[in-house]
């Protein structure tokens, strides 16, 4: 429940800070003393919109910071979702609004988004403005109320999750459609250029070792020529005038250098040199020999080199490739976009496979959803008819019509209040109620809702707007019969229900003579001030011993 209330600066409040206890609280006060302000603090304090106009002139900025005990338990997730702390018992709501119209929100002195705000005002108070008999021609308000009275919510909130992720896989879905059309516009082109990477068996490095071959190829005649010539002063014979050959000349070296080694250590040394010299020379003639027979003047290899380059270059070309390990990462994103789609298309199945499926499980809750209406809407249209009857409209007719509607988070149902104040021929309620009637009806509903909810407060800004005299004293009954398990606030201007429930305050509107500006009060009227408030609201401006009478009266019933 709401137990206190600190505003400051706030239109045409300057400062006030009061407790409220709990049942039926009584707040009355002359037109334009500023009720309204007060309502809209508290509006501004449960998240709604700020503006610049809401700051009193002369100020920097408004205050409004309301205090509810024993908060519901439900709300500890939601301020731990937002890491603020929860205090058994306390929850302390605050909204600043500086003068550009920015404001900032705490809960239990944390900061705290304004749509926090909102979030658990809805489940800390019910607020009935003036203006929200207009909620009668709300079809989402109408269906509301009859799954409270039901006792839908988790079948409510079933439905509406399972609606949200059937719309969640229809998104994905679509999404998946979107890429999947794409590709498939993109397809025969990746394709080809696939095709053509891939049959290019390309790999790595090839072409430097492609750049090396050619070049021996178109030179084979000169390096042949050369090599053999290498090949021939190696092996040159001796004959007659002729030269030995390295190996033989450093054979016989080593063998004379062996033989004075038997004199000379260091000649000894030699000879092993020499030795190591013609082995390192047989080596390399080795391989002379090895390179000359693969030296090969075959035309055709270098025709087929030389077209393997050309294919390369080509490539590298058109795909603006700087090197085959680039034409090769092309090859591979082509061949994964081509798998996507093939892997995309069994995605899709399986996406639809599972929309499938969330479509049943949502029919089968939208079924019990409707079931369930379907079952409580006799007695629920019996319940507010009764209540309405006994608020002095004795042959009322109140009918709720369930009809199919568009799929939604509240299921397939649509409802329609239809009311008829002689019996006959009930119609839409938001087309054939009048003023007076509306209030009884919207009183009638709220009260259902207050033994169906675990609201803790609940506002009546006006209910009783059109309705006086004995309907008016019922009205005030209703309401504090409901006081009797809730907190309930009664902003009324009827004497007959400003004298039920224990507490009454009152709101007035002073000149404050420092600043000669209008400002708004609120305080808790005594007994005796009690009494002299009724019979002014019975009397009017003139106080009569006969309305300060009918005042005790109407107060000691």
């Amino acid at each position: 429940m709401l137990s206190r209330l600190q505003v400051r600066n706030y239109v045409l409040i300057d400062s006030l800070e009061i407790d409220f206890p709990e049942g039926l609280i009584i707040i009355t006060g002359q037109t334009g003393a500023g009720k309204s302000i007060l309502l809209g603090a508290l509006s501004l304090v449960m998240g709604a919109k700020a503006d610049a106009s809401m700051v009193s002139e002369g100020a920097d900025n408004c205050f409004v910071e309301a205090e509810f005990e024993d908060p519901d338990m439900s709300l500890k997730d939601i301020l731990d979702e937002n890491e603020v702390e929860w205090e058994n018992g306390h929850l302390i709501v605050r909204r600043v609004v500086n003068r550009s119209g920015r404001s900032r929100a705490f809960v239990n002195d944390c900061p705290v988004p304004v749509t926090v705000l909102q979030e658990i005002s809805s489940k800390l108070i019910d607020i009935h403005s003036q203006h929200q008999t207009l909620l009668l021609s709300d079809r989402n308000f109408q269906l509301s109320i009859l799954d409270h009275y039901a006792g839908n919510a988790e079948l409510r909130e079933e439905c509406a999750r399972l609606w949200k992720e059937l719309g969640a896989l229809k998104s994905e879905l679509a999404r998946l459609d979107e890429r999947i059309a794409r590709l498939a516009g993109e397809r025969d082109y990746n394709e080809a250029q696939f095709r053509q990477l891939e049959s290019a068996a390309l790999r790595e490095g090839e072409l430097a070792e492609l750049e090396e071959e050619q070049k021996q190829l178109a030179n084979a005649e000169d390096i042949k020529t050369g090599l053999s010539n290498v090949e021939e002063l190696f092996t040159s014979s001796a004959s007659a005038g002729e030269v030995l050959s390295i190996d033989a000349s450093l054979k016989e070296a080593g063998k004379i250098l062996a033989r004075l080694g038997k004199y000379m250590p260091a000649a000894e040394e030699l000879a092993e040199r020499t030795d190591s010299c013609r082995r390192e020379l047989d080596d390399i003639l080795s391989e002379i020999s090895d390179m000359n027979q693969r030296t090969d003047l075959s035309e055709s290899r270098l025709e087929e080199v030389e077209n393997r380059m050309s294919l390369i270059y080509g490539l590298m070309q058109k795909h603006s490739c700087l090197d085959e390990a680039e034409l090769i990462a092309l090859r591979d994103r082509l061949s994964e976009a081509l798998y996507d789609s093939a892997a995309l298309e069994e995605k899709r199945e399986e996406l639809s496979k599972a929309l499938a499926a969330a479509e049943v499980k949502y029919n089968e809750a939208a079924e019990k959803l409707h079931e369930a209406r379907c079952g409580a809407s006799a007695s629920f249209a019996g319940s507010i008819q009764e209540s309405i009857r006994s608020l002095e409209l004795p042959y009322a007719v109140f009918e709720t019509e369930i009809m199919a509607a568009a799929s939604s988070a509240s299921g397939r149902d649509a409802v329609q209040f239809r009311f008829s104040a002689t019996g006959r021929n009930a119609v839409d309620v938001a087309k054939c109620a009048s003023g007076g009637e509306m209030s009884r009806i919207m009183l009638s509903l709220k009260a259902m809702m207050a033994r169906y909810t675990d609201m803790p407060t609940m506002i009546f800004d006006e209910i009783d707007t059109g309705v006086s005299g004995s309907v008016a004293d019922r009205m005030g009954s209703m309401i504090c019969e409901m006081g009797e398990y809730m907190q309930v606030f009664a902003i009324t201007h009827l004497p007959q229900v400003a004298a039920k429930g224990s507490a009454h305050y009152l709101v007035s509107k002073e000149i404050d003579p420092a600043t000669s500006t209008a400002v708004s009060t609120i305080s808790r009227l005594t007994d005796e001030q009690r009494v002299l408030e009724v019979a002014r609201m019975l009397s009017g401006s003139v106080l009569t011993d006969a309305a300060v009478a009918n005042a005790e009266s109407l107060l000691n019933r």
